[in-house]
């Protein structure tokens, strides 16, 4: 009896033994898996191209003078701005995708690590078009290095060149392997092919935008943008607009400017002279798609279908002057305001809006023509031109022949009182005014960049900002309502994470780029 209790007791020792679990096993919390599907991840990081980096009608499009705000109770239209978005939280779930793609069992190169390499260009370029050096090669490596020191922009840029070159090349062999898809991918349904479009006219964009450092033999600018342009079999591009990376609204994401702000913000913002002007003087109709007539202009008698009845507010008013003469409608009986609203009817009426491009196929055939009209390669600018000016055009829907045109005349958001009217455009007689025409020289170039500002209307983030800060192209008005002294500023300042928890390589980077001082009047190298 006493061996038999003896062995019970040690069994029961073994069995406990036995289902006592690790240390790593117990700290492992079932509702928080250590593994998700690379197809989530790639969710959350491809909405934060669209929410983080500049939507329509948000605080980035007042600064790229499209409207201005009236009201200085929600906001100003000064350039004061401070800390540049901290987009390496979305690079470290990059990289998190990679790692659960290979960990699923996907070969190296896969669906995911060849647009991840898309997303790294893409949230650098954001950010160091902004601030200047970044930290890139010692960056994003955790615990690994902790302080991580800055590179410079030229570098940051050529890997930017590197990442997007093969991007391009994995995508191919994917493509040719008859690995086409991408699951969880929201833009273009897991498509390759339309993937690989988009990442060409990317670069296209980043090459442009490196047009003052065109000399620069580390960078080899116009070889890579005559390469991209004249070998379509290997860097495919756009051919429509149906193949632009956008972002569409739904009923779970809604359009920024929707039904349910529309008493937040329909009356606070009229449009910018900056926008208009450039419109009306080229009796251009999208501006009766985007704008209402301002209600004082109707008061005096004019038509809707007037060109001159559309009016901007110079970024540069005074506030207080702006919202005296703002006005709540543009109707005779409602209060009549001397600057315009934007259209009202078209971006309050429902829930999902219109597309907002990242990256667009109008703007695509701006930056080739202007890469033609500088010589960078051989081809028709002025057909590429022209095919931006048709593809922005059709996104409006302005056809050849009668257009119905409809704005609100109260604005009200329940029982909109709308007004038709309609406008003849001829497309052909559009480009052959003297001030469409695309023509060499300076006078060109100023074409080619303005029909790209309004082409840029409540898209792409700030990027009608950045082409205005590189080219002065068009005119951006200043004054004692943008502040900062009447000036536009130039670059963002670092997070307050690196100044606190990376000092030293922070100080060491200011004092390299701007002899020790984070100002937002600085020149970066990519404007020099």
């Amino acid at each position: 009896m006493k061996s038999l209790k003896y062995s019970l007791i040690l069994m029961l020792i073994i069995s406990f033994m036995g289902c006592e679990k690790s240390f790593e096993e117990l700290e492992v919390d079932s509702n928080r898996p250590v593994s998700v599907p690379a197809s989530l991840v790639l969710q959350s990081v491809q909405y934060d191209m669209y929410n983080n980096t500049g939507r329509a009608f948000s605080a980035e499009m007042r600064w790229n003078q499209f409207y201005c705000s009236n009201y200085n109770y929600y906001a100003t239209n000064e350039y004061q701005w401070s800390e540049v978005a901290n987009h390496f939280f979305t690079l470290k779930n990059v990289i998190k995708m990679e790692e659960e793609a290979r960990k699923a069992g996907l070969d190296a190169v896969n669906p995911y690590s060849a647009t991840a390499k898309f997303y790294k260009a893409f949230f650098y370029d954001q950010m160091s078009k902004r601030v200047g050096d970044l930290p890139l090669s010692e960056g994003l490596q955790g615990i690994t290095v902790l302080n991580p020191k800055y590179d410079t922009q030229k570098q940051v840029y050529i890997q930017i060149l590197k990442w997007l070159e093969e991007s391009n090349s994995d995508l191919s062999a994917l493509i040719t392997k008859g690995n086409q898809t991408l699951t969880g991918d929201i833009y273009f349904g897991g498509d390759l092919r339309k993937w690989q479009k988009a990442v060409n006219a990317f670069h296209l964009r980043i090459l442009i935008q490196l047009s003052k450092k065109e000399a620069d033999a580390d960078l080899g600018i116009k070889t890579k943008f005559a390469s991209i342009v004249s070998n379509p079999a290997k860097y495919p591009l756009m051919i429509s607009l149906g193949e632009s990376l956008q972002f569409t609204s739904n009923q779970y994401n809604k359009y920024p400017s929707n039904p349910d702000n529309f008493g937040f913000d329909a009356t606070r913002q009229n449009m910018s002279r900056a926008y208009i002007e450039r419109l009306t003087e080229r009796n251009d109709p999208r501006v009766m798609v985007t704008c209402e007539p301002a209600g004082s202009q109707l008061k005096a008698g004019k038509l809707a279908s007037d060109f001159t009845s559309y009016v901007g507010a110079s970024s540069g008013e005074d506030l207080a002057d702006m919202s005296s003469k703002a006005g709540t409608s543009n109707g005779a009986d409602f209060a009549p305001g001397q600057y315009s609203f934007q259209n009202r009817k078209r971006y309050y009426n429902n829930y999902v809006g219109e597309p907002t491009f990242l990256v667009g196929y109008p703007e695509m055939c701006f930056n080739i023509a202007e890469g033609i009209h500088r010589n960078w390669t051989s081809g028709n600018a002025s057909q590429w031109y022209e095919n931006g000016i048709k593809a922005s055009m059709d996104f409006y829907g302005i056809k050849n022949g009668a257009n119905t045109m409809t704005y609100s005349r109260n604005g009200s958001k329940d029982a909109i009182e709308s007004r038709t009217f309609n406008i003849d455009f001829n497309l052909t007689d559009y480009l052959a005014q003297a001030n469409v025409k695309y023509e060499a020289g300076n006078v060109g170039l100023e074409k080619i960049l303005t029909q790209k500002y309004l082409a840029f209307f409540m898209n792409s983030g700030m990027e009608a900002y950045f082409n205005w800060r590189r080219t002065s192209y068009p005119t951006f008005y200043t004054g004692v309502g943008t502040g900062n002294s009447g000036r536009i500023a130039l670059r963002w300042i670092y997070p307050l994470s690196e100044r606190t928890s990376n000092s030293v390589n922070y100080k060491a980077a200011i004092d390299a780029q701007f002899s020790g001082k984070d100002d937002i009047n600085d020149q970066i190298w990519l404007v020099k």
